[in-house]
């Protein structure tokens, strides 16, 4: 099996603000798609409400569910992960295996060389 080569470009989005509140997750969604389409590698960082993002089993009345969305970015090869001591305050880390499949628990200490290696940043939510 052929490995795919390295995205020329690199877009980094960082989500402070939970979904269902605001639209910043959905923006997040359609930037991340589009860039995924044009050839770009994507990066997706969670930080405080931004954990709420993946979760599974989330049951939105009246919404979309943002975590079936997220999994399609996963699917097509975004790199999403949320920071462990947000995801912690939240009581996200109190069950084994808390987000979507291929969501991962890391460090803040991750940002500083995503967007070093970035061509893009966007932080989304206060």
């Amino acid at each position: 099996m052929e490995s795919k080569p390295a995205p020329e470009k690199i877009l980094t989005l960082i989500l402070n603000e939970g979904p269902y509140r605001s639209q910043h997750a959905n923006i997040a969604y359609r930037l991340a798609l589009s860039a995924l389409e044009l050839g770009y590698g994507v990066q997706i960082f969670l930080y405080m409400d931004g954990t709420h993002i993946p979760k599974k089993e989330q049951n939105p009345q009246s919404f979309p569910n943002v975590a079936n969305k997220f999994r399609k970015l996963v699917t097509a090869g975004a790199d999403i992960r949320a920071c462990i001591r947000c995801a912690t305050a939240r009581g996200h880390t109190c069950t084994p295996n808390p987000y979507i499949n291929g969501v991962r628990i890391t460090s803040v200490y991750d940002i500083p060389q995503w967007i070093k290696n970035s061509h893009q940043v966007i932080s989304l939510g206060g």
